[in-house]
């Protein structure tokens, strides 16, 4: 796996691109410091599905102590505009 510094990543954008089609991760660093990971875009969508605004629901809705939700009966009171 190959690692660049985020200044050199710019200056290689198309190569990144490229590596990364090809199946090879690059990892860019900012300050010395992992920041990121180009990855083919078929690692990204397994880490990241396109459905997963539904997927957070169901995650919701399967939470293992339930979720009680309280409701105020109590009527609003009027305002006066």
């Amino acid at each position: 796996m190959k690692t660049l510094q985020l200044r050199e990543a710019k200056a290689s954008l198309s190569a990144l691109v490229e590596a990364a089609e090809n199946g090879e991760p690059t990892v860019i660093t900012k300050h010395g410091k992992p920041a990121v990971m180009v990855v083919p875009i078929g690692e990204g969508r397994k880490l990241y599905p396109q459905n997963s605004q539904k997927d957070f629901v169901d995650f919701l809705l399967q939470y293992p102590g339930g979720i009680e939700l309280e409701r105020n009966e109590s009527p609003s009171r009027e305002v006066e505009f």
